[in-house]
């Protein structure tokens, strides 16, 4: 009876997770853990170098959620606990501990190459299959309305390089930057942010050891320096446990793409030696690894779901690498993604099955959104107005902290309920003449609407 019961079942389905960055680690882990069957499909060898290294304090929270913590925490990773900005001899430090939302104010900042193979190898421990060195080339949507010969709703396909199809129960794409379903499957639109450039690698600062020592300098904060000339292009050091750090310069391609008799190295360390700050603090840095260079990095979706599949992190969306946020979507997207994925599974009546537009993708993009603003405001120099402001309101400070910290899908901060508006009328309140424009006083957030959210949000000091 036994063996018949089971010849007369459909084989167990896998849910398939292309990619084995954050994004696909975390889910697999959280699957893994739920007693579901996990294959994950990586087109690279890990180790593998990846940027995107310094996190924001809302990835503790998941690392705990999919149990994945021990297996980060492990790695002995540099304490981040803020940021750090600089602008011509201006310096603020925005401290992710002094902020408005709850959760962790402290994380890391790490080399993705350990920290990524620690992540899969955790979601490995828990139970979930790795295969590396795959590549997908073909895909085909889940189908409802149709029945393979046994009777059976069809699931997601997937083609592989080598050759292979496999049916799957639901897919993941945590593919990163190789956007695989965002391609087969002609999602892709425009990303509404400029195209920008980067140039990065990794040095060994050799800060530690300066004479004098660097004054004001603290391993334990991103680095983001303004160019003393050019607005739109800023610098990322990122310094790590070991003494190597990850530096990077970003702005419009025409700027920063190396010339034909230029290389890569050169010409990040001509923009380097053009930022005072940084050229001091880097003055006996030694290159660790080749410079690379990533253009037009930024990327959309018209939908982050579709039959029997999801897209996570930046499989989905990337916005800008200034603020860090990359990760700490990866570890959203995956966390919100990974238990509708397990009630998908478990579902045996339509009405149990997710919805995947109001549950997944709106409160997952309302985040994206507020980082999207963020990151808007700090190239059109609303919100560096805001951060170099010698007077800055202690509770806003806070508010604006918390998105920074990650916490970018708290709604009760008034700079992510409303984060356009409320940038966009405290810039005119701390522009740097500090006069208000002639109609600021006819917006919603004047400057007794600020004060009102302000005096609002100081009743609520034991949040």
């Amino acid at each position: 009876m036994e063996s018949a019961d089971r010849s007369n079942n459909p084989p167990r389905k896998e849910v398939i997770i292309i990619g084995a960055g954050p994004a696909g680690a975390a889910a697999a882990a959280w699957l893994a853990r739920a007693g579901h069957a996990v294959r994950v499909l990586e087109r690279s060898h890990f180790p593998r170098f990846s940027i995107g290294e310094s996190l924001l304090p809302r990835c503790m929270q998941h690392l705990e959620a999919c149990g994945l913590m021990e297996a980060a925490a492990a790695g002995g990773y540099q304490r981040k606990t803020g940021a750090a900005f600089t602008r011509r001899g201006e310096h603020r430090v925005i401290d992710f501990r002094d902020k408005f939302s709850d959760g962790p104010g402290t994380t890391w900042q790490v080399e993705r190459a350990d920290f990524d193979q620690r992540l899969i190898e955790g979601a490995r421990a828990a139970g979930a299959e790795v295969e590396f060195g795959v590549t997908v080339t073909g895909f085909t949507p889940a189908r409802a309305a149709q029945s393979d010969a046994t009777g059976h709703a069809q699931g997601p396909r997937l083609t592989l390089a080598d050759g292979r199809e496999l049916e799957a129960a639901f897919v993941l794409d945590a593919s990163g930057y190789g956007r695989v379903l965002a391609r087969l499957e002609s999602l892709e639109r425009d990303p509404r942010l400029e195209p920008r450039m980067a140039l990065f690698g990794h040095v060994h600062d050799g800060i530690a050891d300066l004479a004098p020592p660097a004054e004001g300098y603290r391993r334990d904060n991103i680095l983001i320096a303004s160019h003393p000339t050019h607005p739109d292009v800023w610098y990322w050091l990122i310094p790590f446990a070991n003494g190597r750090a990850s530096l990077g310069v970003v702005g419009p391609r025409e700027l920063i793409e190396p010339a034909a008799e230029d290389d890569a190295q050169t010409r990040l360390w001509q923009w380097v030696m053009e930022e005072p700050r940084l050229a001091e603090l880097l003055r006996d840095a030694t290159p660790a690894n080749a410079v690379q260079s990533l253009g037009g990095y930024s990327a959309d979706v018209s939908r982050l779901h579709g039959p029997g599949y999801a897209l996570l992190g930046n499989a989905g969306e990337f916005l800008d690498p200034v603020f860090s946020s990359g990760v700490t979507i990866a570890l959203e997207s995956a966390q919100r993604a990974a238990p509708l994925v397990a009630r998908e599974l478990t579902a045996t009546r339509d009405e149990q099955r997710p919805d995947w537009a109001s549950e997944y993708e709106q409160p997952l993009r309302r985040g994206i959104e507020v980082f999207r603003e963020f990151v808007t405001a700090w190239y059109d120099s609303r919100l560096t107005d805001i951060i170099y402001h010698p007077e800055p309101h202690a509770r806003i400070r806070q508010m604006i902290s918390a998105v920074l910290a990650g916490y970018a899908w708290d709604t009760a901060n008034p700079f992510v309920s409303a984060s356009r508006r409320r940038l966009t009328a405290l810039a005119r309140l701390t522009a740097p003449e500090q006069a208000l424009a002639p109609d600021a006083v006819q917006e919603s957030d004047s400057v007794a609407d600020l004060s009102a959210f302000g005096r609002a949000a100081s009743v609520g000091e034991n949040r």
